[in-house]
């Protein structure tokens, strides 16, 4: 078993962490490491492990690490056409998809972990499968397993304005956020970072009314960050798909509960509140958008498609 480590310097942790990483593969010649410390040296740093035969990749780094990586190999074929084993661990300033795994808080402690799993025979027990977010705009394609468009690209904008760099950027800057622009959809808020967006949506061929969205936001992953479930909706595709109508009705005792994945009686289509699972998504809309915390500006008359029919054998570390 060839294990590679993709190693991001630059993803949120102390200088500490990365020293004891460092320091514990020093102890595994089976561990192939790379560093990188931007996102346009990923391509490169996993050919290099494709190079090596690398069948378990390691990714240390947060979720938009993931996503250069899973778009680099689901895409554009960086490991030949194979697909290898990949654990996540939690080295980044958000980690969402290493939390629904069920990494352990501490890098160095998933990773050793992983390694003695590898070396007993028994990472089968630990290979969680999870489907993979293929979003097509403008030609280009990425990877991941969060998309979220107007109110959330926002957001996310403001987290980077208000916090400074580092892990204040992450779960704590990303929670102080959302909760404020939740209090504020509560109180029937409707401009600033809370306005509207025009977005035509079609879900497996189906026009959705109506047309504008205070926010809408698809993902594989049953939770996200901060234990957010905000998908309750049903349906045989992997795109799970939510959207809050302009118009939505009685927030204050629906809003709460679905950000928990609780819907109540008034949580339906008619009075606004949209969750289903579906194949495809298509979009059409000005906004800004998001995919695992990498930010795509504004632009007048985007179309966007969502399809979800990669799946990859994710190890919990």
């Amino acid at each position: 078993m060839r294990i590679g480590l993709l190693n991001n310097l630059r993803a949120g942790r102390s200088d500490k962490q990365v020293w004891r990483l460092l320091q514990l593969i020093r102890n595994y010649p089976e561990v192939v490491h790379v560093e990188t410390d931007h996102a346009s040296a990923v391509p490169e740093a996993l050919s290099d492990l494709s190079r090596q035969e690398v069948d378990l990749l390691v990714v240390n780094g947060g979720d938009g690490t993931l996503a250069h990586a899973l778009t680099e190999i689901l895409e554009h074929g960086v490991f030949d056409g194979r697909v290898p084993m990949i654990a996540v661990l939690r080295g980044g300033r958000t980690n969402t998809t290493a939390l629904d795994i069920g990494a352990h808080r501490d890098p160095v402690r998933s990773l050793e972990t992983v390694i003695q799993a590898a070396r007993q025979g028994r990472l089968e027990e630990r290979i969680r499968r999870r489907d993979v977010l293929r979003v097509e705009s403008d030609g280009e394609v990425r990877c991941g397993m969060f998309f979220g468009g107007g109110v959330i690209y926002r957001g996310i904008e403001l987290v980077h304005s208000s916090f400074p760099q580092g892990r204040a950027r992450g779960v704590f800057g990303s929670t102080t956020v959302i909760g404020a622009l939740v209090g504020k959809l509560l109180l029937g808020g409707t401009d600033g970072m809370v306005a509207p967006d025009k977005a035509q949506v079609h879900l497996d061929g189906e026009l959705i009314a109506p047309g504008e969205f205070t926010l809408f936001m698809a993902s594989t992953l049953p939770q996200l960050f901060a234990r957010l479930r905000p998908f309750w909706g049903e349906g045989p595709g992997g795109v799970r798909f939510t959207g809050l109508a302009s118009d939505a009705r009685h927030r204050a005792r629906t809003v709460p509960g679905l950000l928990f994945g609780h819907p109540n009686v008034h949580a339906t289509e008619d009075n606004g509140y949209l969750s289903r699972n579906c194949k495809r998504a298509e979009l059409r809309f000005d906004c800004g958008f998001t995919i695992d915390g990498e930010q795509c500006a504004p632009r007048v008359g985007r179309t966007l498609s969502i399809t979800a029919e990669n799946n990859v054998r994710f190890v919990r570390a």
